[in-house]
């Protein structure tokens, strides 16, 4: 069997409509812990919404433009908004062990992308052209010679450094997350941790 067909049949099998788009969940799923995610996913559509919009008018739109600081205000609370329930999502999760049953890739990705969210918004604060921008792109610049990764990127570049944050990180997050979103809906929601049988003969 050639791979191509292969990863078709795993892709079916796997992928179903029913797991891509569920009329039903368990009612665990009723949780204010599961709704982190979702939430999460909300600020990032409304993160990258605005900064589209925002690369697309340009710097000088939304630096002086009531509307564009306008635009700029929501991008930056929906920045707040999703590190806040990332936050929350990757802390539940933790708790909740969600890498077990098979679904050690979906954490796995998920951190990933929590990760990746950190160097785009530190890109995106060093992108601001304010003096507090400036000063933390001098800091950074001595900290990435410290570490020997200067000749990777050069903090001191606004060019490079906005490129790197409305193009390149931008799309490997996307990629992560979906890629996470597909795991979850291969595997499904993880469930509750289950009660064991003391605490079971406790309850009755």
């Amino acid at each position: 069997m050639n791979w191509t067909k292969s990863l078709r049949k795993s892709a079916t099998e796997k992928l179903t409509w029913d797991n891509l788009l569920p009329s039903e969940q368990p009612v665990y799923v009723n949780s204010l812990v599961y709704s982190f995610g979702v939430f999460t996913l909300s600020s990032l559509v409304f993160c990258i919404a605005s900064g589209i919009i925002m690369s697309a008018k340009g710097p000088l739109w939304y630096q002086t433009s009531s509307l564009g600081e306008f635009l700029r205000s929501v991008h930056y609370w929906s920045v707040q908004a999703f590190f806040f329930f990332t936050t929350m999502h990757l802390v539940g999760q933790f708790f909740m062990g969600s890498w077990r049953e098979g679904r050690a890739l979906t954490w796995v990705v998920g951190a990933l992308s929590f990760a990746v969210s950190v160097i785009e918004a530190f890109t995106g604060y060093l992108s601001r052209g304010d003096f507090f921008s400036q000063w933390n792109q001098v800091q950074s610049k001595d900290a990435f010679n410290g570490a020997g990764l200067d000749g990777f990127i050069n903090i001191l570049n606004n060019g490079q450094v906005y490129g790197l944050h409305i193009a390149v990180f931008p799309a490997i997050l996307i990629a992560l997350v979906g890629l996470h979103l597909l795991a979850v809906r291969s595997k499904g929601v993880v469930p509750p941790y289950p009660i064991s049988a003391k605490k079971r003969d406790e309850q009755a």
